[in-house]
């Protein structure tokens, strides 16, 4: 059986894939892949995506250069989540930051920034 057999789509055909950094073990962002952008991250070695806002299918760096080399791909124990292991090109999180949980609750329930910021997302994406 094909491991692609195995995995559970939801209704959208979509299915989530938590990235995280390989040499860190530091979990750098969650996105969500079709059928398609998931034969297209196992072909290329680079991770590809599905944006449910723009309903299209994208590249890991293919506007910003900070690409995502896959090193390991695996699927929980129900085939409804992926997590794939990847060597992070610069920033991963579109705010510029290396992962998009730079954010922790504090005890007060407000939030600190917990990591520095690596690039400027505006002049990054020429928004």
């Amino acid at each position: 059986m094909m491991f692609i057999e195995k995995l559970k789509f939801n209704d959208d055909g979509l299915i989530p894939a938590i990235v995280q950094e390989e040499a860190s073990g530091r979990v750098v962002m969650m996105a969500w892949m079709n059928e398609a952008s998931l034969k297209s991250t196992i072909e290329t070695g680079k991770t590809h995506f599905w944006s449910r806002s723009r309903q299209k299918f994208w590249m890991k760096g293919e506007s910003s250069g900070h690409t995502q080399q896959v090193k390991d791909i695996a699927f929980d124990c129900d085939g409804d989540t992926l997590l794939i292991q990847v060597e992070q090109q610069g920033a991963a999180c579109h705010e510029g930051y290396k992962s998009c949980f730079f954010r922790s609750i504090n005890e007060e329930g407000a939030f600190d920034v917990t990591e520095e910021r690596l690039v400027n997302p505006e002049e990054v994406y020429k928004k």
